[in-house]
């Protein structure tokens, strides 16, 4: 077996096609690093910027009162780039980077434009222009993903389409079989040959890339970064395994090279170019995109009216216990409801981009873009991991606000009206501060589904390359 892969491997070196896909992989993957340390420092001085100010807007609330803090917020969010980008851009342009907090509403004012009655802030989800066909491959960005999901795949074919089919035709496919070598190994020795063929090359070029951009100033890859390299490197010899084993199964079936090469390519634009965005237009028909306020009145035709249910204490000008409970539930239920009609609008839209997913899943090179994504930290998964991670926080923020109120036995305990709050100032630096992470076990868990979906195919692909095989006539 080891003899066979020696002598495939030794055959693709010294033939033209292994040096034109090393100079095409350098070149792309050049390509690849050289626009990423021109756009990701752009990328990472954005979000910098606006952490920054998200910062100060927080700092200045708190100096100010736990009043203002609890009225107005903690400033918006933001997604933290990935420095992994380059590996898989993920539609990320049109996807929402910012979690917005949204202003106190004001629901009064006076003659002169003075503010009588303002409530209190929400989180705002910014409604994603992702639409269902932008759940497959992306062939204008020169990522990673695209030169392992249409480049490398391709190459795979070059390199196995006359397997068998070329020795047959040469006669050396019988000289071999004369001997007592059993079938399956000829078959994974060639295999084994072809895969190290293509993943010389392909390693050559990573390491180009891998060179060029960790020694620059402007990226800095941590270590968990480098683990999630390692899983996407590995990624990619699986995705690259399941078209050397389409190649062999082809070559298998197929008497003459020419006629294995032209059903290879026609199988690789059927998977890999036409279908990702065929059913992606499919997914997209069944789930028509609408406004959120059309959604909002086909979910909940009949609302409640929260102004007729707090009328009796939203305008009384009274200062009893009774009156500021009543507008601080007032005030709670509004920025409630607001949430909760966000998250519905969320949780509705990730359930079509899910069905989405699901029906393109049918191609390998759209699994291989939703394993690339998950692990780059990019893509619809990542945007609702920081949404999660946004939530959490939040959570947070209110608890330090009511745990502070609390503490102070000279305050109402009343969140949310000026009157009924902690007149105490407090610290700046004992404020809870956001900050956006990745979880590695949670991307695993959300890619297991795909992951052993796209080993069965290569499996499964390689079962029947061996069954054509054993029944070939040489």
């Amino acid at each position: 077996m080891w003899h066979i892969a020696k002598r495939e491997i030794y055959d693709n070196l010294n033939s033209l096609r292994f040096a034109l896909t090393t100079v095409l992989l350098l070149a792309l993957m050049v390509t690849n690093a050289v626009k990423h340390l021109r756009e990701h420092p752009k990328r990472v001085q954005r979000y910098q910027d606006a952490v920054r100010e998200s910062s100060d807007r927080l700092t200045a609330h708190a100096d100010d009162s736990l009043y203002k803090l609890a009225q107005y917020g903690p400033g918006n969010f933001y997604k933290k780039p990935s420095p992994l980008h380059f590996c898989a851009n993920g539609g990320e342009p049109v996807l929402p980077d910012t979690v917005k907090v949204g202003d106190p509403p004001v629901f009064a004012t006076d003659a002169e434009g003075n503010r009588l009655l303002e409530g209190i802030w929400s989180l705002s989800y910014p409604d994603a222009n992702l639409n269902n066909k932008n759940v497959g491959p992306n062939v204008s960005q020169v990522d990673w993903a695209f030169i392992i999901g249409y480049i490398l795949s391709l190459i795979a074919l070059w390199f196995t389409f006359d397997a068998f089919s070329g020795e047959r035709e040469h006669g050396t496919l019988r000289l071999m079989l004369a001997n007592s070598i059993p079938r399956h190994t000829v078959l994974i020795g060639k295999f084994f040959g072809a895969l190290l063929s293509i993943s010389i090359p392909f390693a050559l070029a990573v390491l180009v890339n891998l060179l060029l951009i960790s020694t620059a100033n402007t990226v800095h890859l941590t270590t968990e970064a480098w683990g999630r390299l390692g899983i996407i490197f590995c990624l990619a010899l699986l995705y690259t395994s399941l078209f050397v084993a389409l190649g062999l199964l082809v070559s298998a079936r197929v008497q003459q090279s020419a006629v294995s090469l032209m059903i290879l390519l026609l199988t690789w634009v059927t998977f890999v170019v036409f279908m990702p965005s065929t059913l992606a237009s499919i997914a997209s028909s069944f789930s028509p995109a609408t406004s959120f306020e059309e959604f909002w009145r086909q979910r909940h035709p009949i609302r409640e009216d929260l102004w007729d249910k707090y009328d009796e204490w939203i305008w009384s000008s009274q200062v009893d216990d009774k009156t500021l409970r009543g507008k601080s539930a007032f005030f709670t239920e509004y920025a409630e409801r607001d949430e909760r009609k966000r998250e519905e609008r969320l949780r509705y839209r990730s359930s079509q981009v899910y069905r989405a997913r699901a029906i393109t899943g049918i191609s390998p090179a759209t699994l291989l873009q939703h394993l690339m994504e998950g692990f780059a930290g990019t893509g619809f998964e990542r945007h609702l991991q920081f949404v999660e991670n946004t939530q959490r926080y939040v959570g947070q923020l209110r608890e330090f606000v009511a745990d502070t109120d609390r503490a102070d036995p000279e305050s109402l305990h009343i969140l949310g009206v000026r009157e009924g709050m902690s007149k105490k100032p407090i610290s700046a630096e004992s404020v809870p501060r956001f900050e956006d992470t990745l979880n590695l076990s949670r991307d695993f868990n959300t890619a297991a589904t795909e992951l052993l979906l796209l080993t069965l195919f290569v499996l499964v692909l390689l079962s029947g390359a061996y069954l054509a095989f054993v029944r070939v006539e040489v």
